[in-house]
């Protein structure tokens, strides 16, 4: 009988690996943009397809993973995201793109509802909390790491020798199979809510709590999707770019165990107020200072620790608010929101086409302030116990 905590590192791994290829985009996004001519507009579209692929059907693959076997899915998940993630540099059709990034998106949809679950209830007992940050960690390493390990190994074999990047993932999902529980499936699954369902929620304090995740995935993705195209337009080198976002990624860790450490011991709906406003010119100075610089690539990393420090405090109100549905609440505020806040990218690539990537960038970050207002309304103070 494996311990939990060891369950849990082996999902982190897995964690990491899915989220390694997802990171893969970004910093290839101008090379890309070369080989395929795209506007800055069809480059943020190309974001928001990886985006949507990997969360607007997450519900639907957590009832199905529990339904038919969360360990299939688990490997399934990587697979998918190695595979088609890793064939982005191989084809040139738009069309074909698309293609590879909404199946190598639906791989992350695939893997995290079973993998968080897996990483916080592999066993009865004390202990989910740590175990869910093992899970976490694992995946902010690997989100970090991508971007380096797609240049680094474009920048050897060229963009359409990226393919070979796939076989160390099939071969670390293949060897992490046996290692996963087999137990835990049930024919009691709850089926996601219906769209219904989910506007009647909305119009209450988690449309307040939705909102602010939204314009915090949005700015995120701004970010990731604008970063290297203006590296790129102020003549920095593919390897510049990668490490601006690998900084911004792996402050994210950092931010997710700090938000939840604040989370349990301060006012969420005052924590959420002052996380959101410290994240605007974080954000604002990331994209507006010259790429390449230290007070751009100090910024990158401020940017995306408060960033994600807001996480916690939104998902455990979520929960509070839906004591009975903890799931769908988690669901709402993180898959669907992300999925959301990704489709406000398009209306900054068109911008960038129109004024410049940077100024596109920058009066995209504002929106954050609107989170920060969201935040300070009353409903949310009379959320859960914080």
């Amino acid at each position: 009988m494996r311990s939990a905590v060891f369950i849990a590192g082996m999902v982190a791994v897995a964690h990491g690996v899915n989220d390694a290829y997802a990171a893969f985009l970004p910093p290839l996004l101008p090379r890309l943009m070369d080989k395929l001519g795209l506007s800055i507009a069809l480059a943020a579209t190309l974001a928001m397809t990886l985006s949507l692929g990997a969360s607007v059907l997450q519900p639907l693959m957590g009832y199905l993973s529990d339904r038919y076997g969360r360990r299939v899915f688990m490997v399934l998940g990587p697979v998918l995201s190695a595979v088609f993630l890793s064939l982005i540099g191989a084809t040139s059709s738009f069309w074909i793109l698309v293609f590879f990034l909404l199946v190598g998106g639906l791989g992350s949809a695939v893997f995290h509802p079973p993998g968080a679950s897996m990483a916080a209830q592999v066993s009865e007992g004390k202990g989910s909390g740590f175990r869910m940050s093992i899970f976490s960690l694992g995946g902010s390493l690997g989100w970090a790491l991508g971007p380096l390990v797609a240049v680094g190994l474009v920048g050897w074999v060229g963009l359409e020798g990226l393919w070979m990047a796939m076989i160390p993932g099939i071969l670390v999902a293949v060897l992490l199979f046996p290692l996963f529980p087999s137990h835990g499936d049930h024919a009691g699954a709850q089926l996601p809510p219906s769209p219904r369902k989910v506007l009647r929620e909305l119009r209450g304090p988690l449309g307040l709590l939705f909102g602010i995740s939204v314009v915090g995935a949005f700015t995120q993705r701004v970010f990731l999707t604008m970063g290297p195209i203006i590296a790129d337009r102020a003549g920095q080198t593919e390897a510049a770019g990668a490490f601006a976002l690998s900084l911004y990624l792996g402050t994210q860790a950092l931010g997710t165990l700090a938000g939840g450490f604040l989370a349990d011991r301060m006012d969420r709906r005052r924590l959420l107020a002052w996380l959101t406003f410290l994240a605007f010119p974080a954000h604002f100075f990331s994209v507006s200072l010259p790429p390449g610089t230290l007070p751009a690539f100090l910024m990158a990393g401020t940017a995306g620790f408060f960033g994600m420090a807001m996480m916690p405090s939104i998902v455990v109100k979520a929960q509070e608010l839906l004591p009975e549905s903890a799931a769908i609440g988690s669901g709402i505020v993180m898959g669907l929101a992300w999925g959301v806040g990704s489709l406000g990218v398009l209306v900054t690539g068109a911008l960038g086409d129109w004024i410049g990537p940077r100024e596109a960038a920058m009066v995209s970050m504002p929106a954050l302030l609107i989170g920060t207002a969201l935040a300070l309304q009353r409903p949310l103070a009379d959320v859960g116990r914080r």
